[in-house]
C-alpha cells in the first residue's frame, strides 16, 4: 500500500512526505519542478519527475507502485496571478484535477485527500468562518479550489471513493527539525516575507491597508504551523482507512493575528527593526478571516502541537538563514 503525493516538492507537499515517511509509509512523488525544489524531496521516497495532468504518467505511476492513496497539493496558489491569468489558474488547479481523478478512477483508488483553501469563502460576513457558511470565491484562485471541491464530492458519489478536503487558512513556519520550509522565492506569504526583511534579504516590508474594522486597522488572519498542517492530512487518512465518511473541514486555530501583530512578533524574535511602509488597501483583502476550527478537532480527533506564534515565527527565521547558505553554497 502506497499514498501519492502530488506536489511533494512543494511547500506544504514537502512537510507531509516527512510526516508520511517519520510513520513508515510508502511515498511517491509526483511534481513537475516548476514552484518545488528536487532537494526538497527525501531519499526515502520515490520521486516521479512529471505533470499531474499528463493521464498516462500518472496512471503508470499508480500501477507501478501499487498507489492506493492520493494526497492532491499540486496547485497554483498565488492570488493576484490567478486575477492576471485565469485560464492558467483554472488548467492547471481545476481541469489537471479533473485528470488526476479519472485516473484514481480508472486505477481503483480508494481515497483522495485535498488541498483546498479559505479563499473558497471570498469575504466571510463572519469570523471565525464555519464550513457550513455560503460559498463565495472572489478570485479565479479561489473559483479553480471550489470546482475542483465539487468535482471531488461528485466523484465520490458516482465511483464510491471517499475523500476529506481540507480549507486552509494561512500557513506558515517550517519544519521544527529543519528539514523542510517555505522556499518560493516569489512568496508572497507575511511571516515569510517579515522574516527576509529581517535578515535584511528585503529591503523593509509593506503593510496594505491600515482602515480595516479591526482593533489594530490591519487585516485578521488565522496562521497555522505547516507541520499542525501536515499533521492533519495524516489524521484525516487515518478516519479515510477507517472507513470514515467523506469531509469537508477548515484547517487553522480559531485565533488570529493582525498584519501589524505578526511583524511585531517577527521585530521581536529577530531582534530587528526593520522598515515597514503603510500603503492602501488591496482590492479583495478580507478584513478578518479565522478558521471556525472545531469540526476538525471533533471528526478527526486533531490536536495542535505549535500554535504559537513566537515559534512558527522562529522556525521560518531559522529556515530563512538555512536556504540563505544554501542559495549561497
Amino acid at each position: 500500500m502506497a499514498i501519492l503525493v502530488s506536489g511533494g516538492a512543494g511547500y506544504i507537499g514537502s512537510h507531509m512526505v516527512l510526516e508520511l515517511l517519520d510513520r513508515g509509509e510508502k511515498v511517491v512523488v509526483l511534481d513537475d519542478l516548476s514552484t518545488g525544489f528536487w532537494w526538497a524531496v527525501p531519499p526515502e521516497a520515490i520521486f516521479v519527475k512529471g505533470d499531474m495532468g499528463d493521464q498516462a504518467l500518472v496512471e503508470r505511476t499508480i500501477a507501478e507502485h501499487g498507489i492506493t492513496e492520493i494526497a492532491h497539493f499540486a496547485a497554483r496558489i498565488v492570488v493576484p496571478d490567478s486575477v492576471s491569468d485565469p485560464l492558467g489558474y483554472y488548467l492547471n488547479n481545476t481541469v489537471k484535477t479533473r485528470t488526476l481523478l479519472e485516473s484514481a478512477v480508472r486505477a481503483g483508488v480508494r481515497h483522495v485527500i485535498f488541498s483546498s483553501t479559505a479563499a473558497v469563502y471570498g469575504e466571510p460576513p463572519v469570523s471565525p468562518v464555519p464550513e457550513e457558511i455560503a460559498l463565495n470565491p472572489i478570485n479565479p484562485y479561489g473559483r479553480s479550489k471550489l470546482m475542483s471541491e465539487w468535482m471531488l464530492a461528485d466523484t465520490a458519489r458516482a465511483h464510491g471513493l471517499s475523500y476529506v478536503a481540507l480549507r486552509y487558512f494561512n500557513v506558515a513556519g517550517a519544519d521544527p527539525r529543519g528539514r523542510a520550509g517555505q522556499s518560493s522565492a516569489g512568496a508572497t506569504h507575511l511571516i515569510k516575507v517579515a522574516s527576509q526583511a529581517a535578515l535584511g534579504q528585503r529591503a523593509g516590508l509593506e503593510i496594505f491597508g491600515t482602515d480595516y474594522p479591526t482593533p489594530d486597522g490591519t487585516c485578521v488572519r488565522d496562521y497555522i504551523h505547516v507541520t499542525d498542517l501536515a499533521r492533519a492530512h495524516l489524521a484525516a487518512l487515518d478516519h479515510l482507512r477507517a472507513g470514515g465518511d467523506s469531509l469537508t473541514l477548515n484547517c487553522g486555530y480559531g485565533r488570529g493575528y493582525s498584519v501589524k501583530q505578526v511583524v511585531e512578533v517577527v521585530k521581536k524574535v529577530s531582534g530587528v527593526d526593520f522598515p515597514v511602509k503603510l500603503s492602501p488597501r488591496r482590492a479583495g483583502d478580507p478584513a478578518s478571516l479565522v478558521a471556525g476550527a472545531d469540526r476538525i478537532r471533533s471528526e478527526l480527533g486533531w490536536q495542535p502541537q505549535h500554535d504559537d506564534l513566537e515559534e512558527i515565527v522562529t522556525q521560518a527565521l531559522a529556515w530563512e538563514e538555512s536556504l540563505r547558505k544554501r542559495n549561497a553554497s
